[in-house]
């Protein structure tokens, strides 16, 4: 595609619903549509708002548009102190923890929370709408494949980090 360009910005916002959202560029000029099935083609069924993005955008009849999604970078503005749940529990202990293939088992963006499973591991694992949020995420779907970082907390088995599977897998 040799008339696209890489663009650095920030989700305006996206609605997985709609199944669309738009980016801002750092650089400026007019929103830049993201279309689910580019996001879909990265490996994620939605994305936070504010989240960082850099994308390859191509200019079209109907304006820019993004064609492939390059990277994710979860949004560092807002609250990024850790959840209350994480409040007791040793931060280096956060840090350390080893990332896991998983597949959501549900989650209820109404209700802020949902489960996943660890592959080979019946056992459900906590997942927090903050944690989903500063890891770049604005919902989850039942039967998507992701990668957690698991802890024992509060709550049983709960997730620290979430990434989409496209990202654990190319690390």
């Amino acid at each position: 595609m040799d008339d696209t360009e890489v663009v650095v910005g920030s989700v305006k916002w996206f609605d997985p619903v709609k199944g669309f959202g738009f980016v801002i560029a750092d650089a400026g000029g007019t929103d830049i549509l993201l279309h689910a099935n580019v996001l879909r083609n990265f490996g994620q069924s939605s994305i936070a708002d504010g989240t960082q993005i850099t994308i390859c955008a191509q200019a079209t009849e109907r304006g820019r548009q993004a064609v492939e999604v390059l990277s994710i970078e979860p949004s560092t503005g807002g609250s990024t102190a850790a959840l209350e749940d994480f409040a007791h529990i040793d931060p280096e202990l956060i840090a350390n923890a080893v990332l896991q293939p998983a597949r959501v088992k549900w989650f209820d963006k109404g209700k802020g929370f949902g489960f996943a499973n660890v592959y080979g591991d019946p056992a459900d694992v906590f997942v927090h709408i903050e944690v989903l949020r500063q890891s770049g995420f604005a919902d989850l779907q039942p039967g998507e494949a992701i990668a957690i970082k698991v802890i024992d907390g509060t709550r049983g088995r709960m997730a620290t980090e979430v990434f989409s599977w496209e990202t654990a897998t190319s690390n």
